[in-house]
């Protein structure tokens, strides 16, 4: 803004009248205006500029400043946010005529921290995320409060949580170590388990994608099965594992066969699901026994 008088003032030594009110203005204090002579009171009356702010008359003893034909007394010229004098400072005019020192300017224009709702100056740290922004200070777990800062976080909703917090809020609890799944897991049963913690029984190695049976609370590979849990078939002597060949089984006072080993010991004719004799520990059909 620059000084806006476009008038002059003084001491009239001539006989002139009052253009407005036809006062004698010999000896008196007068302004001079478009060619036209006037006393001060007609002069705010009729011919002063109005000041922007306070809207009242800028008086002839007022000095004057303007920018873009707005005229503001020079006591009036102040930052609206801060209300520092703008004379001979740079500013910047607002909505509503307001007036604006630069540093007000950067900060009502400065995005706001979506934590404590403070402008982000250029230059301070900060977080962003889908379009919203925070001090780098104020991005906090919603759990436990603590900086997450650059850290890594989890966005739930309008909530952010670390990493510890999210794994003990959301994350899966392994059905046999009690502890957070944060990557990876299978699911058996409905319930989830760690990968490494979903293993045999007997030899510990992984049983996630591949085969294995499950005895009561047990788990075994197929090898571990078969050596150490299965039952021994009292006919061919070979494990009963329920894979395969002979997945059904035929038991008879304490001992078991596959179905395709329960025959006659004589004539060999298959006797699952048929009648069959015991005689001195061995199984015969119902007609070999009367042959003996």
């Amino acid at each position: 803004a620059g000084p806006g008088s476009s008038y002059t003032v003084g001491t009239m030594s001539e006989r002139f009248d009052c253009h407005y009110c036809r006062d004698p203005l010999h000896g008196k204090k007068y302004v001079q205006k478009e060619g036209r002579h006037c006393c001060v009171k007609c002069f705010e009356k009729f011919c002063a500029n109005t000041c922007t702010e306070c809207k009242k008359p800028i008086g002839a003893d007022s000095k004057e400043l303007h920018f873009k034909n707005r005229y503001w007394h020079d006591n009036c010229f102040r930052c609206f946010k801060c209300y520092t004098s703008l004379v001979n400072e740079p500013f910047m005019l607002r909505e509503n005529n307001k007036v604006w020192c630069s540093n007000c300017t950067a900060a009502e224009d400065a995005p706001r921290c979506k934590g404590c709702f403070k402008p982000i100056i250029a230059g301070d740290q900060n977080v962003e995320y889908k379009k919203m922004v925070w001090h780098k200070d104020c991005f906090t777990c919603s759990q436990c409060k603590q900086v997450i800062g650059s850290g890594s976080f989890f966005p739930k909703g309008d909530e952010f949580y670390c990493v510890s917090c999210h794994e003990h809020k959301f994350a899966k609890t392994c059905a046999k170590c009690k502890n957070p799944i944060t990557s990876g897991g299978l699911t058996y049963q409905e319930q989830p388990w760690h990968s490494e913690c979903f293993i045999c029984s007997n030899c510990k190695k992984q049983l996630g994608g591949k085969r294995f049976t499950a005895v009561e609370d047990q788990f075994y590979c197929v090898e571990c099965y078969k050596e150490c849990v299965a039952k021994k078939c009292a006919g061919c002597k070979n494990p009963i594992t329920g894979f395969g060949r002979g997945t059904s089984v035929v038991n008879y006072e304490d001992e078991s066969w596959h179905d395709y080993c329960f025959k006659c010991t004589k004539c060999a004719r298959g006797l699952a699901n048929k009648r069959f004799v015991c005689h001195n520990g061995k199984i015969y059909c119902a007609e070999c026994p009367k042959r003996l």
